[in-house]
């Protein structure tokens, strides 16, 4: 077969299995990156690409939203924090994890991360009685790995370059038995995937090490703690750190991403959290400290504990919109390793069977396999080009060439000095005796007594094409190949028929979107039943009677009030109260302190047809499933938030309700809703029971109650201060009633006398009071208009001396225990006990 029709696609296809995410590839790079036109881009391994959408919805966000210092207390300080929260945990559903394992802290980028392990690892000197920390690390390892050693070595640690046949053939048999009476801290450092050829190193080793397996940390005692060097593995793999559990991962995101650059990020194991001591410390760090006195303490979160200064936050909510675009582009992690690996493998392919005229093969191609796997490579080929008489041709001709092609390639060492040792065979004294003679790291100089100082690297990127690959062949073929261009034959057909064996493998799953699971929906746990009347030994005395007369659900959280007679109760209280929430497009919730429309938006649940319909003025009605199972919406993801610091399961409920509310906010968003499955926790006082009732998407607790008369009192302080203000118009008693958005509204008692109540019934169900419910600027908010006045808050202020609380939260005490399930009625008596 001549070397043309090994360049033709159907060629391709028999190397690659995965080509593309679906749909019109070609179409999507041409809309995605035309600024790539023209331009073969091999050098994805030191920067990938990033397409064009990322920057037109990034630059959107931060031309619509004000975002101020997360250090700062004000709307815009807190949508900036809120915002830079959700993308920590973006970043942990990304390597299947949460805030629970492990924590994120953001830094400049990958060797910025590594610094921050080396300065902070609590390095242990040799002593009489103890060998001291031992720093270990792989010889293929980055630059920024090696230079550890700079600190170490000033602090008397031994560091110790491990090759990684020593890593396994000095093994032992068994894990070795925890030393308890021997705790130094080591650390061992190797990359998941080497820079230099793409080879991937068994994530296994993280758990072969932790348990003192592996070498060294089988002939050392002591806790071995692990820090994967990750940067060049994320940006083509998926990295699933609950089957790799790593104390310390460091990445760089522009190698995911492309954008933005400078920003990086160390994930600390929390277990291993506690381990790290610093010196230093900058702004917002501290708990507390004293600038007159040798006294501070720093702050409990971890990622707060690190971050010395303002973090770069526009980056960080930047990255948002990166990971939006990642997988609308391409559905997972795993697809882009099909693909990348697809392309390089064909690469390697053809790149090892060419010859020459004469038979002599064009390239020697540093690699471990043959390009078997993606789980055991990645889509990086590594090689020198050799002439027709076997000699190698300098990499810095290669490069020059290859520009007046528009292919861009990198050349050199690529920063990691021991894999281009160990592969081009440059000894110790070789690397002396070049640099003596003017080779340093970066330069052009490639030969050196006519071996080689580096090489040329290629590597592939999600975004990268058949053409791509077609292009440098063809360039090769042409520029470096004495003619006429022949094939290996044996040669290419052992590598064509050898399928990758691991294609299809479960090792590496994609984990940041999947779809939600068969589950109940709430409605299951709790049905309506008749009222029934319920009498209490310490029932009110005549003219003490309290009264419910109002219900009010509030189906989506910050939007309109839906107002019912009878509705049930479920697990975590009026059942789908709060069970929705808006989001920006940046997965943070949508409160009407951000967004006032939001309670022109009228839900309504219609339990008969299981339905949750969306109203509002100008638009037309649709609606969502009330049950969050799979079966009815297949195209929902599992997605993260957080209510009130707490992070919450959530499920997506589809394009058309995030149509919906986009064109009726006039920004983009999407509806979601809470897991069914999923548990959030009350947050329990010292002096509370152990057990916490069970929260939707409420704030603080499951229910909130206000009494007519308070309302009323406060109404009067209104008018008031109004009263002379011309244009100024009186607030009914309803309109000041559905600005403090309550649950239960009663009637019968004192002003503010339910701030001293502890239990209640209503109906047949048993209420805890768990507290007074502090106000926010939301009571402003007119719900009939969705604009803002200051009165109600300034009312109550005033009438308090500044305590702003209205209203009780309550909880129920297991109303699904009873027989059948609970309901509430309004008109409903209620007694105080």
């Amino acid at each position: 077969m001549d070397f043309h029709t090994l360049c033709s696609f159907e060629s391709f296809q028999q190397c690659c299995s995965q080509y593309g995410y679906g749909g019109n590839f070609r179409d999507v790079v041409e809309q995605e990156f035309r600024r790539s036109k023209g331009v073969t881009y091999l050098d994805h391994a030191a920067a990938t690409l990033y397409p064009e959408s990322l920057l037109r919805d990034y630059f959107r966000d931060i031309s619509t939203n004000l975002y101020g210092n997360p250090h700062s207390h004000h709307p815009s300080s807190s949508l900036t924090h809120d915002t830079v929260e959700r993308v920590r945990d973006r970043v942990l559903e990304h390597f299947n994890t949460t805030s629970k394992e492990y924590s994120v802290i953001f830094t400049s980028g990958c060797t910025a991360a590594l610094k921050l392990v080396a300065e902070s690892f609590p390095w242990s000197s040799e002593t009489e009685r103890d060998a001291g920390s031992f720093f270990c690390y792989l010889t293929d390892s980055h630059t920024s790995v090696v230079g550890i050693r700079g600190l170490t070595s000033a602090l008397g640690v031994v560091a110790l370059p491990v090759s990684p046949q020593e890593l396994t053939t000095m093994a032992k048999d068994r894990v070795q038995e925890e030393d308890v009476f021997c705790q130094t801290p080591h650390l061992f450092c190797y990359p998941a995937q080497s820079n230099f050829s793409g080879r991937k190193y068994p994530l296994r080793h993280v758990r072969g090490i932790q348990a003192r397996r592996l070498y060294p940390a089988c002939d050392l005692r002591g806790r071995w703690f692990v820090l994967l060097d990750a940067a060049s593995y994320v940006s083509c793999s998926s990295l699933n750190l609950q089957v790799c559990p790593a104390d310390f991962i460091p990445i760089s995101f522009y190698k995911i991403f492309g954008f933005p650059t400078g920003l990086g990020a160390l994930l600390v194991r929390n277990d291993a959290a506690g381990m790290l001591k610093k010196s230093y410390f900058g702004g917002g760090t501290a708990a507390a400290y004293l600038s007159g006195e040798d006294y501070y303490v720093q702050a409990n979160n971890i990622s707060d504990r690190f971050e010395d200064g303002t973090v770069s936050f526009l980056e960080i909510i930047a990255l948002n919109h990166a990971f939006e675009s990642l997988y609308r582009i391409t559905g997972s992690i795993h697809n882009i390793q099909q693909h990348t690996f697809g392309l390089a493998r064909y690469t390697y392919t053809l790149l090892s069977s060419l010859c020459h005229g004469n038979g002599r093969p064009v390239a020697q191609i540093y690699t471990e396999g043959q390009f078997e796997s993606p789980i055991t490579q990645g889509p990086i080929v590594n090689f020198n080009l050799l002439d027709s008489s076997g000699q190698i041709i300098g990499y810095s001709q290669v490069d020059r060439m290859a520009s007046l092609y528009n292919i861009h390639v990198r050349t050199g060492c690529f920063c990691n000095t021991g894999a281009c040792q160990a592969f081009l065979g440059i000894t110790n004294q070789q690397m002396k005796r070049n640099l003596q003679a003017g080779h340093v790291c970066g330069d052009n100089m490639d030969l050196v007594d006519g071996q080689p100082t580096g090489s040329v690297r290629v590597s592939f990127g999600y975004m990268s094409t058949f053409e791509d690959c077609q292009k440098f062949l063809k360039f090769v073929a042409e520029c470096f190949v004495e003619k006429p261009v022949t094939v290996d034959e044996v040669r290419l057909q052992k590598l064509k028929t050898a399928r990758a064996s691991s294609e299809g493998s479960n090792e590496h799953p994609s984990v940041e979107i999947s779809n939600g699971e068969n589950h109940k929906g709430a409605e299951k746990k709790s049905s309506e039943v008749s009222q029934k009347g319920f009498r209490h030994g310490d029932s009110k005395s005549p003219g003490e009677a309290y009264t419910l007369t109002n219900i009010y659900i509030y189906p989506i959280k910050s939007c309109g009030a839906y107002e019912v007679h009878d509705w049930p109760l479920g697990p975590l209280g009026l059942l789908y109260d709060r069970g929705w929430m808006v989001v920006n497009q940046n997965g943070v919730c949508l409160s009407q302190k951000r967004e006032t429309r939001l309670c022109l938006i009228c839900p309504q649940v219609h339990l008969p047809s299981k339905k949750l319909f969306l109203q509002a003025s100008g638009m037309d009605t649709i609606s969502v499933p009330l049950e969050d199972d799979v079966r009815l919406h297949t195209n929902s993801r599992v997605c993260h938030s957080k209510v009130c610091g707490d992070r919450v399961e959530m499920m997506d409920c589809g394009d058309e309700a995030a149509s919906w509310l986009s064109d009726f906010l006039g920004q983009p968003c999407r509806l979601i809703r809470q897991r069914s499955d999923y548990t959030r926790e009350m947050k329990r006082r010292p002096t509370e029971a152990a057990d916490s009732p069970l929260l939707s998407l409420v704030n603080e607790a499951q229910y909130l109650m206000i009494n007519r008369a308070s309302v009323k009192l406060i109404q009067d302080l209104m008018s008031s201060r109004q009263d002379g203000c011309e244009g100024d118009q009186l607030l009914d008693t309803q309109s000041v009633i559905r600005r403090f958005r309550a649950n239960l509204v009663i009637a019968g008692a004192e002003p503010f006398q339910e701030d001293n109540w502890s239990h209640l019934i209503i109906g047949n169900t048993r209420f805890m009071v768990a507290g007074q419910c502090g106000r926010c600027q939301m009571i402003g908010i007119d719900q009939d208009t969705g604009t803002k006045t200051k009165e109600p808050l300034f009312s109550l202020s005033a009438y308090r001396a500044g305590k702003v609380t209205f209203g009780v939260y309550l909880s129920h005490q297991s109303p699904e225990s009873s027989t059948g399930a609970n309901v509430l009625s309004a008109g409903s008596l209620i007694h105080k006990y």
